[in-house]
């Protein structure tokens, strides 16, 4: 009797082990994800598994426009006619879809300087003509300018009458002699922290937030005693994955001639746009041309593809990764706008 007792035992353990290696080697479909195989006291590393998983669920996003020959946007262009190169390496496209109902999520940084004193009405107008036009229950914006400070005028909303209205509230701030109120400070003049916006932004409102992303400054390109350069501000966008329009508005009449000797707004803001797939439009002080060019924003952000792939290089160790995307048709090569590349940051737990 014991030995039928112990031998039955024997056969339900074996039974159990049995179904618990069947279990891991075929799970059901639509279950949940099994637990990564290691020894539970240690004796296997199982780090590497760990990262290696981390990374292979890390898909990297490109949103971008397609133009022909003659400058109109392509909108019906399939996978098999574009191609992605990381680091000049091709890149497997695991998803490519012309994108219109994506949530969007947009930031309107407004540059409130003295030199802004002729344009900012104009601004205010177009911008909330824009706002009301383009943005739908499910899209989001937030409202910021920028002079001798930084201010947050409007958080995100989707609510284009409240945008519009907080954009209504920007005033033009100088400071006193062209520096912030107060005690007067020692060092560089801080007068329109450009740069230092397009950090703020990128930081504190947009690298949390998913999907389509854009930033929309309007300004004459003229930083003065920013923290952040150049650099930092496109380093911000590109980790924020970030677009940056830049509408080139300034008052002719402040500047004596929009190309005086010193002046590089155009230049330096050209880099910045170029840099994180967004275009730089110089509208002068013309409402016809401001008004214009949001229009062409509005078609560009309705005409996007998105391509999402896995990168061949699986190391997220924080290096910039430099991405060309080669669209044809019938043989002829079109003009993409994207962003150059991107840090291949690790995503977070």
């Amino acid at each position: 009797m014991r030995r039928i007792s112990s031998l039955l035992l024997l056969c339900i353990a074996f039974a159990l082990a049995a179904a618990r290696l069947h279990a891991q080697e075929a799970p059901s479909p639509g279950a949940a994800p099994q637990g990564l195989p290691g020894d539970p006291n240690g004796n296997d590393d199982t780090s590497e598994s760990v990262a290696t998983f981390r990374q292979n669920v890390n898909l990297v996003s490109l949103y971008f426009d397609v133009r022909d020959k003659k400058n109109l946007l392509i909108p019906h262009l399939t996978r098999d006619d574009c191609q992605v190169f990381e680091d000049k390496q091709p890149q497997k496209l695991k998803n490519f879809v012309a994108e219109v109902d994506q949530p969007l999520t947009l930031g309107i940084l407004l540059d409130t300087s003295g030199s802004q004193q002729n344009v900012l009405p104009l601004e205010q107008e177009t911008g909330a003509d824009f706002l009301k036009r383009i943005l739908s229950q499910k899209d989001q914006a937030f409202l910021v300018s920028f002079d001798v400070d930084i201010d947050l005028l409007s958080d995100f909303t989707s609510n284009a009458s409240v945008l519009a209205r907080d954009l209504q509230k920007a005033q033009i701030n100088v400071g006193t002699a062209g520096v912030t109120t107060g005690p007067l400070p020692t060092g560089t003049p801080r007068g329109t922290l450009l740069y230092d916006a397009v950090v703020e932004a990128s930081h504190d409102k947009l690298s949390g937030e998913t999907g389509r992303k854009a930033m929309i400054v309007l300004t004459d390109g003229q930083d003065q005693g920013s923290r952040a350069k150049l650099e930092d501000a496109i380093e911000a966008a590109q980790k924020a994955n970030s677009m940056v329009y830049v509408l080139l508005i300034a008052d002719r009449g402040f500047y004596g001639g929009m190309y005086s000797i010193g002046y590089s707004g155009d230049y330096v803001m050209k880099k910045l746009a170029d840099a994180t797939g967004g275009r730089l439009i110089n509208v002068g002080n013309s409402g016809k041309k401001l008004e214009a060019a949001f229009q062409q924003i509005e078609d560009e952000l309705r005409t996007q593809y998105v391509a999402s792939y896995t990168p061949t290089n699986s190391k997220t160790d924080g290096t910039y990764r430099k991405v060309d995307i080669d669209c044809r048709q019938r043989e002829e090569a079109l003009k993409v706008q994207a962003r150059k590349g991107y840090y291949a940051i690790a995503p977070e737990d």
